[in-house]
Order: structure tokens, then C-alpha cells, then sequence
């Protein structure tokens, strides 16, 4: 196999974050010696999550066996998921923006016809449901657990008490029309194709500022790793708030 340099965008900063993060861990657990040093660890870890690498490859560029790589990133996953906000902590966020966008957004996964919860049937592909809460900026703040695709973005949303936490909170939230009527503090755009007047100039706006949550799924898919998942439905969950913790930490 041949192995070639390569480089990766996110910066040096959090690449150090991520092997303190490890240096912390391996002294808990009082390891003593692995093949990798933490900064070669994290180098590997984001490697895999933001470049998509597979294992394979990972072994070659790092010369370490592929039982190694699978170990080191699970490790890494596992120490950056509690860091995620959950949604309560993320209140605190919302709390000081005009309001929040609210959508969901479909991550492709590896998975046969038979698989029947997870196929969707608007993208016609096997995929998981996550829902994800933007600042007027566009920057991400939260995103919720992965539910399978076939799962409404409404139902999923109040699978997640998004609805009733907004409304105890009182936080403004835009949405699409998925989301009708859940929650007074959620307004999505009026329904039909030959509005006119007012109507058709609020969902003009409506959509202008929607757009903008476009932002944070852009920031969620710029990890690559999210753009095909091939690894069990059971630890997408992981992987997604590993992810935002890495997001949100830079």
C-alpha cells in the first residue's frame, strides 16, 4: 500500500484540546505506553472524523494495526460525546439570541432495503434523523440525538422535548412547515403555493431567515465521516455530539 501526506483543516488548537483530552484520560486510567503518542492519537482521530478516512488507511498512515485505529478513535468518541451541550445547557446559548432556527437534517448510513425504519423516502436512501438548533448566524449550537430517518422531523423534535423546552424557556424559534403546530414559540410559513400579498411576503422572509441555519448543517457535514456513515446505528449518536463538541470548541 502506498502512503502519501496529506493535511487536515481544523486547526492546531484543536488538535492540542483533543490530546489534552487524551493525556487527562490516559492518566486516569493509568496507562503506560501506547503506540501513539496523545498528539498523534488526536491527529488520528480527526483524520477519521473530519477527512472520513477509513481504518485501513488510517493503519497505513500511521503504522499501527486496524484493531489499534478502531480502539483509539472509540477511545476519542467516547471523551468527546458527554461534552456536548445537552439541550437545557444549550437554553443558556439561546437564551441570549434574538431567536433560533430550528430543522433536521438526514446522515446518510450503509444499510441494506431490509432496513425499513431507517430508509427515507423524500432523500430514497437508509439514513438517520438528527435535529439541529442555529443562531441567527447561522452557528450551530445544539444538535439532538439520531433517531431512524423514517421518523417525522416533527415527531422526532418532540421525541426530543425540543417544542416544550422552547416554550418553558420562551425562545423564539423558526421553522419549516415539518413543524406546524407543536409550540406558540415556533413559526413556520404559511402552507400553500398560490399565496399572495402579506402571506406570500412573510414566507419570502420567513425563508430568508431559515436559510441561514443552512450554515450550521454546512459546519455538521463538513466532517466527512457524517456524509456516509458505515459504522452501527448504535454509536451514530456518539459520533454526532463528538463532532459538535469539536464544533463548538473552536
Amino acid at each position: 500500500m502506498l502512503v502519501h501526506p496529506s493535511a487536515i483543516d481544523p486547526s492546531s488548537r484543536t488538535l492540542q484540546r483533543l490530546a489534552r483530552l487524551l493525556a487527562g484520560h490516559r492518566r486516569r486510567i493509568g496507562s503506560r505506553w501506547r503506540r501513539l503518542t496523545c498528539s498523534r492519537q488526536a491527529l488520528l482521530v480527526l483524520a477519521h472524523l473530519r477527512c472520513g478516512d477509513t481504518y485501513a488507511r488510517l493503519a497505513a498512515g500511521f503504522r499501527i494495526g486496524l484493531v489499534t485505529v478502531y480502539r483509539y478513535i472509540r477511545e476519542a468518541v467516547d471523551l468527546l460525546a458527554p461534552l456536548a451541550p445537552a439541550l437545557e445547557q444549550a437554553m443558556d446559548t439561546a437564551h441570549r439570541k434574538a431567536y433560533v432556527i430550528l430543522d433536521g437534517t438526514l446522515l446518510l448510513i450503509d444499510r441494506t432495503a431490509a432496513d425499513r425504519p431507517y430508509y427515507s423516502g423524500k432523500k430514497r436512501h437508509h439514513g438517520m434523523n438528527v435535529q439541529v438548533l442555529a443562531d441567527p448566524a447561522g452557528r450551530l449550537i445544539w444538535a439532538s440525538d439520531a433517531l431512524p430517518r423514517a421518523t417525522h422531523d416533527l415527531t422526532a423534535a418532540r421525541t426530543h422535548d425540543i417544542p416544550a423546552t422552547l416554550s418553558a424557556h420562551n425562545i423564539k424559534c423558526w421553522a419549516d412547515n415539518a413543524y406546524q403546530g407543536p409550540s406558540p414559540t415556533i413559526r413556520v410559513p404559511f402552507r400553500g403555493r398560490n399565496l399572495r400579498g402579506w402571506r406570500r411576503r412573510h414566507n419570502r422572509d420567513h425563508a430568508k431567515i431559515r436559510s441561514l441555519g443552512e450554515r450550521a448543517m454546512a459546519a455538521l457535514n463538513g466532517w466527512r465521516i457524517l456524509r456516509k456513515l458505515r459504522c452501527s446505528t448504535t454509536r451514530i449518536t456518539a459520533i454526532v455530539r463528538a463532532i459538535v463538541a469539536l464544533e463548538l470548541a473552536k
